[in-house]
């Protein structure tokens, strides 16, 4: 078994295990009516992009989500919450080293607290337990995302039931031949569809997209048809269905709670590289963490 198809099938222990630890670590993660940001890198970014969209939802106050490349640092916030499996990522470092000494206070929800993130963030949130040795992000990111799911009161037994039975469920007869995916979510699912492509893409060199479900309508619709696959996380709007049905596509309609479902896509992106010969373990030109030497793009 792969490292990433191990861990990928250890998700539901590992989000029943952050779900519990929440309410220890509420005083360091952010506040009711906190202006808060979350940022990442990657599969950390797009988990981001789903705890902002939940947070709000949830009512708990103004929510923005960043590449840690991207932040304006010109903007103020009472926190920023990191998301970062490996603790070394440059952006991550370079950006948290800024927000100290702007005096913006910053926690971090790490795999691993002897790396140097431990140094830079005021405060750590550390699941260890969900670390992974794969360049393929698939436990850790979800069981963070569960934590502040938890944390804004989203989380339910529920989820990690669903969660088992993606893991059971027979994947939809004939995609691991498929040639072109298309994830379409709606509103913090759609921080999840662009997981689920890059997915696709890291594990099995995929043609793969994402799209905020009425958006997919705008343009993307036009290069689908046969031979591609457009799957939905969190909801279909009226008609979408159809359209793609007409075009000779394949179709999955999520029925499992979205993070369920993109287990689902995890367990595809596995299928697919093994159709092709692929090892998921070793994707191509990408590494555990990008770290940057001077000269690379690293900004200071």
């Amino acid at each position: 078994m792969s490292h990433v198809a191990y861990e990928l099938a250890t998700q539901p222990d590992s989000w029943e295990r952050a779900a519990e630890l929440a309410p220890a670590h509420r005083a360091v993660l952010p506040g009711a009516g906190e202006r808060t940001a979350v940022i990442g890198c990657g599969t950390s970014y797009y988990m981001a992009q789903a705890a902002a969209a939940l947070r709000e939802e949830a009512g708990h106050g103004e929510t923005d989500a960043f590449p840690a490349s991207e932040f304006p640092r010109q903007r103020r916030y009472d926190r920023v919450v990191a998301l970062t499996r490996s603790g070394t990522t440059t952006e991550v470092l370079d950006l948290l080293a800024g927000l100290r000494e702007a005096g913006i206070p910053t926690t971090a929800v790490i795999g691993d607290p002897d790396t140097p993130v431990a140094t830079l963030a005021d405060d750590l949130v550390v699941l260890d337990f969900a670390d992974e040795r794969s360049v393929v992000q698939t436990r850790f990111a979800t069981t963070a995302l569960t934590l502040l799911r938890a944390h804004v009161g989203g989380h339910t037994p529920g989820v990690v039931a669903d969660a088992r039975t993606a893991l059971d469920l027979p994947l939809p007869n004939g995609l691991e031949a498929r040639g072109q995916f298309t994830f379409l979510g709606r509103g913090w699912s759609v921080g999840l569809a662009h997981e689920a492509a890059l997915k696709m893409r890291e594990a099995s060199l995929s043609w793969a997209e994402a799209y905020p479900a009425m958006e997919y309508r705008h343009g993307p619709v036009s290069v689908t048809g046969p031979g591609s696959v457009t799957w939905s996380l969190g909801g279909t709007p009226d008609g979408i269905a159809e359209q793609v049905l007409r075009t000779g596509a394949e179709w999955v309609d999520g029925e499992l709670d979205p993070l369920a479902e993109l287990v689902r896509v995890q367990r595809l992106a596995v299928a697919v590289a093994a159709h092709r010969g692929l090892d998921p373990d070793a994707p191509r030109n990408l590494t555990r963490s990008v770290i940057l030497t001077a000269g690379e793009g690293a900004v200071r």
